[in-house]
């Protein structure tokens, strides 16, 4: 490797988003276990696959096979069904202290709102080394105050400020509660607490109501706190046609000097990058795309370089469910950012000085700023 190449190789991570590992196998025989892995490397697909080939043949399950196989006493490249059998001699913890080591990350920024059978942040901090912070889901405070027997405002406040009080960051998943189209103002509070009424009365269980979604992102911006939104790719629940980041123009003009943290991006890391050029407060990573990207991740890193300043852009690597995520988000990211930046140096349009310091930027120093860690 050369200079550039070692740098990326060895430089530490603060993953500004992500998610814990499996806390434990699933349920049933082994077919179960299998199915539940190959599922996951297919996002979209929540429905779940039929076949482990399904999953596997995949640039993120090529990539698993290139790449976490090694490290866990495999081949590279050895077949799906020898991977398999690893994983299940070694079990979640196993595969997870091994891969979560070798990804480097030194912080975890942890989004805490998505329960499906998860390890806590200090758990996630504990297998893979380093420091975990929380990142509070608006939408499960919202569940949580509507579960509550005052009024719904004051609920969602009170709560917000106590979680917020341990955490680095909110986080919104308002792309899979109807997307960005509309109006997204502060909503007067007699209208939020008509919403709300509404809401109990069904049940309070998963909020979709605009009035309260939009109540939510504002308190959130009146912490001060980075907020993150989902952007773009993701599980079928989400509409990727209203997660385009463009249609958030109109809320960014009023977000005053909250940090506003565009996730994923793909397919819309272009539109994201004009969107940190175009506002102070915009940042942007490449998180979740990067390991489903595969053998093609490298392409994606260099196109999160064209537009937005470097000074705006971040690690992430969204790991959720396979420790594996958690690895490949951090190796890809590396060689990735690495071939994208010596292909400017060898052009003479960059200094290796430069190359380095950018890298060190997106890996570390801008999430230092951003969340004051």
């Amino acid at each position: 490797m050369g200079a550039i190449a070692e740098h990326a190789a060895s430089v530490s991570l603060i993953d500004h988003h992500v998610h814990g590992f499996w806390a434990s196998a699933a349920p049933g025989d082994p077919d179960a276990f299998d199915i539940r892995f190959a599922s996951a490397l297919l996002e979209a697909d929540t429905a779940g696959v039929r076949s482990i080939d399904d999953g596997f043949d995949t640039q993120a399950g090529f990539a698993v096979r290139a790449h976490c196989a090694p490290l866990l006493g495999l081949e590279r490249h050895c077949s799906p069904v020898d991977y398999l059998r690893r994983r299940r001699e070694l079990g979640e913890t196993g595969v997870a202290r091994t891969l979560l080591h070798a990804a480097g990350v030194a912080q975890w920024l942890v989004d805490t709102g998505f329960d499906i059978g998860l390890v806590s942040p200090d758990e996630l901090a504990a297998a893979g080394g380093g420091v975990a912070h929380e990142v509070v889901r608006l939408e499960q405070i919202a569940e949580e105050a509507a579960a509550g027997a005052g009024g719904y405002a004051d609920e969602f406040v009170e709560i917000l400020q106590r979680r917020a009080a341990g955490a680095v960051a909110t986080k919104s998943i308002l792309a899979y509660r109807g997307g960005f189209g509309g109006d997204l103002s502060d909503p007067p509070p007699a209208l939020v607490e008509l919403a709300a009424q509404r809401w109990r009365d069904e049940g309070g269980r998963r909020v979709t109501d605009r009035i309260l979604l939009r109540f939510g992102l504002h308190r959130a911006l009146e912490l001060g706190l980075p907020l993150q939104f989902h952007i773009g790719f993701g599980d079928r629940d989400a509409d990727l046609a209203t997660s385009n980041p463009l249609l958030l123009t109109d809320f960014l003009r009023g977000s005053g000097a909250t940090p506003i943290m565009l996730l994923h991006c793909y397919p819309f890391e272009r539109e994201a990058g004009y969107l940190a050029q175009a506002f102070g407060n915009v940042y942007l990573d490449g998180g979740l795309a990067i390991h489903h990207l595969g053998a093609r991740s490298a392409a994606f890193i260099t196109r999160l370089l064209e537009m937005a300043p470097f000074s705006k852009l971040l690690y992430s690597s969204d790991g959720c469910g396979p420790a594996e995520f958690h690895h490949l988000g951090a190796v890809l990211w590396r060689s990735g950012i690495a071939r994208a930046v010596q292909s400017f140096v060898d052009a003479d349009e960059w200094s290796q000085l430069d190359a380095t310091r950018v890298i060190d930027m997106i890996a570390h120093d801008n999430a230092k700023r951003v969340y004051r860690l």
